[in-house]
């Protein structure tokens, strides 16, 4: 027997030489368990199907409705309260071309997404890296899309630590009125983060289901909210005296603004990232492919996206012209517990949104500590490794909490690549349209539009963050 034979050859280690006395039943006994043992445990690791208990690939249960509702969790968030911003610094004729041009692009791409996640008959890519390696290459693919992707997940997660606690410090402001102590950002960053450290251990997309659809409700009523109050808003002065000037006064704060103003937008239109992720949850047989439902989720979810964009974008600029803030709910104070309720409803958005954009980062993670580092697949290592996640983006996002900066540099940085510009290369390496189609010329034109975005957008945000930390204390 194999285990006999294992048996001898451990005797033959632990003393040199078989013993002239054969063993007695009891040391077989212990022998044969502790071989079983060893083998078990090889066995979790080394055979264990870690589909079965990875975030992304776990459960497979989802409806078309699960996609709309991530998908509007993931695009409009932090981005949309931008957006009046980024219009004070384009103008209405650019902001307007600038922010409808994304919003087709970025649409078309998705839509390249979809179709791309069974091209390959029997096969899914259920990860954005995995369509990257089957186009690129196992090493190259690898190493051209994770090194992004995780930028932009780990990038929006550390904006909407900050969004969420700025938001509830505009509450808590609203609500006291004066009449409380003022406290300092640092800790209601810290309160907001507090809660991921439990949400994070929900196993896989469809858990968070639940949450998911709240964010994306609140993300509607909030738009809403921030729509009608700046529309009814009682300017001050005269509608016509707002100044729908330039912000910035020089003319190198006019270039600059204007680069972080695209990568502003370029930050608003994020979902790509987890798009692939997202379509993994959903059911697929040859009769009823999961991009059916997908693309049925997606076009509900972009419906409510231009909703909600347009009349922020449109409307807050309108109401506060150059004068408003990054944060167009920063901006508005009346009616007080309108504007109050907006904030409250803005810190349930970024709590499912930071769950969504979290998701794919933890499956790399699981991937890693599992296959290269010999972890056993369990509660443990979840606790571990998710918590440790959640801390890491909560201390940043305490450090460097500067809105409008990291709006700018991370959506030119790495949000431009994985959704302007890499959809359309992938597409043409794997789809190959005919030359000089009007397929072939759109995806070159989006290609360059994406590299111009990656290239000049973080140059204005990383100058916007520069500015802000002139006049900022760490942790104060």
């Amino acid at each position: 027997m194999e285990v006999d034979r294992s048996i001898e050859l451990r005797a033959v280690e632990q003393g040199g030489t078989m013993s002239s006395s054969p063993p007695s039943e009891l040391d077989i006994m212990e022998e044969y368990v502790e071989t079983v043992k060893e083998r078990e445990s090889e066995a979790k690791l080394k055979d264990v199907n870690l589909d079965d208990w990875l975030p992304i690939t776990s459960s497979r249960t989802a409806k078309w409705y699960y996609s709309a509702f991530h998908n509007v969790t993931a695009m409009v968030g932090a981005g949309v309260l931008g957006l009046p911003f980024a219009m004070s610094h384009l103008g209405w004729g650019p902001g307007v071309v600038v922010i409808a041009s994304s919003f087709g692009i970025t649409l078309y791409t998705l839509w390249q997404m979809v179709e791309m996640h069974e091209m390959v008959p029997g096969k899914r890519f259920d990860r954005y890296h995995e369509l990257g390696q089957h186009a690129f290459g196992k090493k190259l693919g690898l190493w051209i899309v994770v090194p992004q992707q995780l930028v932009v997940d780990v990038g929006t997660d550390i904006v909407y630590m900050v969004t969420g606690g700025q938001s509830l410090k505009k509450f808590h402001d609203l609500v006291c009125n004066g009449r409380c102590e003022d406290i300092r950002l640092t800790f209601f960053i810290m309160i907001f983060g507090s809660v991921h450290f439990l949400l994070s251990q929900m196993p896989n997309f469809n858990s968070i289901s639940g949450v998911s659809a709240a964010a994306a409700v609140m993300s509607i009523c909030y738009s809403m909210v921030a729509f009608f109050a700046s529309v009814l808003h009682k300017h001050p002065a005269a509608v016509g005296a707002v100044d729908y000037g330039l912000k910035a006064a020089t003319t190198a704060g006019h270039v600059f603004g204007a680069l972080n103003a695209l990568g502003a937008v370029a930050f608003a239109f994020a979902g790509h990232n987890v798009v692939l992720e997202i379509q993994a949850t959903i059911p697929s047989t040859p009769e009823q492919p999961s991009k059916k439902p997908m693309w049925r989720g997606v076009l509900v979810a972009y419906a409510i996206v231009a909703l909600c964009y347009f009349s922020v974008a449109f409307g807050g600029y309108y109401a506060f012209g150059n004068s408003v803030d990054p944060n167009i709910l920063i901006t508005l104070d009346k009616p007080r517990w309108l504007i109050a309720l907006a904030n409250l409803m803005v810190v349930v958005h970024v709590i499912g949104s930071y769950q969504v954009f979290a998701m794919p980062v933890f499956d790399m993670m699981e991937t890693v500590l599992v296959k290269k580092l010999k972890f056993a697949p369990g509660l443990p290592l979840r606790l571990t490794a998710r918590s440790a996640y959640v801390a890491v983006t909560m201390l940043v996002g305490m450090t460097f909490p500067f809105f409008d900066g990291l709006l700018g540099f991370f959506g030119g940085f790495a949000f431009a690549p994985t959704t302007y510009f890499l959809p359309c290369i992938i597409w043409l390496m794997l789809r190959k349209p005919a030359r000089y189609s009007v397929t072939w010329f759109l995806n070159w034109i989006f290609i360059a539009i994406g590299v111009a975005l990656m290239l000049l957008s973080p140059i204005g945000g990383l100058r916007q963050i520069i500015l802000d930390a002139k006049t900022f204390k760490f942790y104060s």
